[in-house]
């Protein structure tokens, strides 16, 4: 998949890499050596790189999206260095990749990031005004796509029917009549060709598929 975004040049793909050296078993060296950098590249993606991804301050990953933003002839793989677990006890290590921290380490991480340790299942009150601003934001948003969704509608109405089978994930009526048959009778024939006449048969009434 991402070899295939590298060869159609996905400039509005754009991936965040957390690189935190660290699988459920160990470090990734145990059985993970290859340079990420190197092959996203030869698949034809701009790479970049934030190298600290655990400050508070993201104006580097922010700076990153941006660029990433205005690439628009490649897609592009942001590699962000962190450490897992950070401000915990056993971070840097696979002992926080699938365990739990235990109450006191929790605390001991709330320390650290200013907030109070013994409250529980509770989220800062600037947290809950940010995220109301996101609601607010993405329910402007909504009503800028549909607008521009009904003009296009009437501009293109035959490829606004097609685009809205996609969205809601259907399939056109009658796409199956397409499918060609065989019978028991008929010369046996290698699965990658009968594949492919059947991809073939089905391309005019599906023309979003890929195969």
């Amino acid at each position: 998949a991402c070899s295939l975004a590298g060869h159609l040049k996905l400039g509005r793909l754009i991936v965040l890499y957390d690189d935190n050296q660290i699988t459920i078993d160990g470090a990734t060296d145990v059985s993970f050596t290859e340079d990420v950098k190197m092959r996203y590249e030869s698949y034809g993606w701009q790479v970049l790189e934030v190298e600290n991804g655990n400050s508070t301050d993201v104006s580097e990953i922010v700076k990153a999206l941006e660029e990433a933003k205005a690439c628009t002839d490649k897609p592009t793989l942001i590699k962000i260095k962190t450490v897992i677990g950070f401000g915990a006890a056993k971070a840097g290590t696979a002992g926080v990749h699938g365990a739990p921290l235990g109450w006191d380490d929790i605390k001991n991480v709330r320390k650290q990031f200013g907030m109070d340790p013994e409250a529980k299942f509770s989220v800062p009150e600037d947290v809950m005004e940010s995220m109301r601003a996101q609601r607010a934001r993405g329910e402007t948003l909504v009503k800028e796509w549909n607008a521009k969704l009904d003009a296009y509608k009437a501009a293109f109405p035959e490829k606004a029917a097609e685009l809205e089978l996609r969205i809601k994930d259907e399939l056109p009526v009658g796409w199956a009549d397409k499918l060609p048959k065989w019978s028991p009778e008929d010369k046996a024939l290698a699965t990658r060709q009968s594949s492919g006449i059947v991809l073939n048969a089905c391309a005019d009434a599906l023309p979003a598929i890929v195969g």
